[in-house]
């Protein structure tokens, strides 16, 4: 076998040094094809064998001369040397958009014409390229091929597996020719470009809103058809996003890597522990173009505009209302299915929200994190705390339709209106006398009690 290679190697070396094969296949007319002896790879042309050969041999006798790496192909030599001449000969005649290679060029195309040629035989979805197919393909098969050999992360594409290796590489080989910054991954380089040039070249065809990365345009479609291709292996939940997946299994684990160096608070996820420090920083880097707020995140932001736009994007399909954030129709979804999926380790009890379970451990735990800065009253809720400064300040926003008189809190509101209508709805189940307020069911039911 390295007789073989040696052979084939010195033939590459010969045949590489000329450009047209002509006579080679002059002498070979009748020949349809030339097969690898090795691999048995077929071609059309001796020329492309000779060339397909130097793979096995390892041979790059096409050196760049400005920054010295090598290629085996010629052709990839021609491709290669564009990133330093800048050359873009391929242009898409819909938007003018330029390419350095055809290949490229092709694949833009098709987020015009929406063509996916690509079909998955497993389920029958299809994608605009070859190689995204194959991606999808092993989340049917879950393999991973591809093991890093520093933390044993495993990964079921090349490409994903190159890209992680830079984090332990710390390499950055992409870098922005306008401001110098520099990225380990390319699209992130590519994304990053969409900040100077304002460019947003993917297009949603349901609801018309525009992204910079055709990866963003996917997932964001994923809101319209409700698509949650990533699945939890311990609890069965989906998500949208792998990476929402990889934040959500650390619940499971309890993992928490990014720990804050002022107050030593650990967090799960890198954003949070960003977001945190804001605390301590007091940052709010996050602006409103149409009124000026600014925000220490950049989801409250987001929430913040629905109030501009009154954008609504949510539907339920179960009543058909519609909600400004996915969290907020999630949640809904609760009122018609029923599920409390957050249940208190302590007593039992389930509940509906997240924020619901936070506030109820407060009973048991005593905490009570909301201080009146004016008396120094504590409250275990913040709304608790906001309806009491309404003591100092003598606010009374509740307003009665009726009679007119005002209230600081609305459950005085709502006691109050009963006046009105003699609404009754607490009703004694010994006698069936009904009371307007639930204090008076109370001390009215102390009187059978005493009998």
């Amino acid at each position: 076998m390295e007789k073989e290679l040696s052979e084939i190697k010195v033939k590459c070396e010969t045949e590489t040094k000329r450009i047209d094969f002509s006579d080679d296949e002059k002498n070979e007319k009748g020949k349809t094809s030339y097969d690898c002896d090795i691999c048995g790879t077929s071609f059309s042309r001796n020329s492309s064998l000779a060339n397909h050969k130097c793979i096995h041999t390892g041979e790059k006798p096409y050196q760049c001369d400005i920054c010295d790496k090598s290629f085996s192909l010629k052709g990839n030599l021609i491709t290669h040397q564009r990133i330093h001449t800048g050359e873009r000969p391929y242009h898409c005649d819909v938007c003018g958009k330029s390419f350095s290679q055809s290949v490229h060029l092709t694949k833009h195309i098709r987020i015009h014409t929406g063509e996916k040629p690509y079909f998955c035989d497993v389920c029958g979805k299809s994608f605009s390229e070859n190689g995204t197919l194959t991606r999808h393909k092993r989340t049917h098969t879950v393999k991973k091929p591809y093991q890093c050999d520093i933390c044993d992360k495993s990964f079921s594409d090349g490409m994903r597996f190159t890209k992680h290796k830079h984090i332990h590489t710390g390499e950055k080989q992409y870098h922005c020719d306008i401001c110098g910054k520099s990225f380990s991954r390319r699209y992130t380089l590519m994304s990053h470009n969409h900040i100077h040039t304002g460019e947003r070249p993917y297009h949603c065809d349901i609801c018309g809103k525009s992204f910079s990365l055709g990866r963003v345009l996917t997932t964001h479609k994923r809101i319209h058809t409700g698509e949650k291709p990533y699945h939890c292996d311990i609890c069965d939940k989906s998500f949208s996003e792998a990476g929402h997946l990889t934040r959500h299994k650390r619940i499971h684990t309890g993992l928490k890597l990014y720990h804050c160096d002022i107050c030593d608070k650990s967090f799960s996820q890198k954003d949070n522990l960003i977001t945190h420090k804001r605390i301590h920083t007091g940052e709010k880097p996050y602006h409103c173009d149409i009124c000026g707020n600014s925000f220490s995140h950049r989801y409250s932001l987001t929430i913040h505009k629905h109030l501009h736009t009154g954008e609504k994007p949510y539907h339920c399909d179960a009543c058909g209302k519609s909600f400004s954030y996915g969290h907020t129709l999630a949640t809904h979804k609760h009122i018609h299915t029923g599920e409390k999926p957050y249940h208190c380790n302590t007593c039992g009890k389930s509940f509906s929200e997240s924020s619901y379970l936070t506030k109820h451990k407060r009973i048991h735990t005593g905490e009570k994190r909301y201080h009146c800065d004016i008396c120094g009253k504590s409250f275990s809720q913040k709304h608790n705390l906001v309806t009491h400064k309404r003591i100092h300040t003598g606010e009374k926003p509740y307003h009665c339709e009726i009679c007119g008189k005002s209230f600081s809190g609305r459950i005085y509101l709502t006691k109050h209106k009963r006046t009105h209508t003699r609404g009754k709805p607490y009703r004694c189940d010994i006698c069936g006398e009904s009371f307007s307020q639930k204090h008076l069911l109370s001390e009215h039911a102390s009187t059978h009690t005493e009998q």
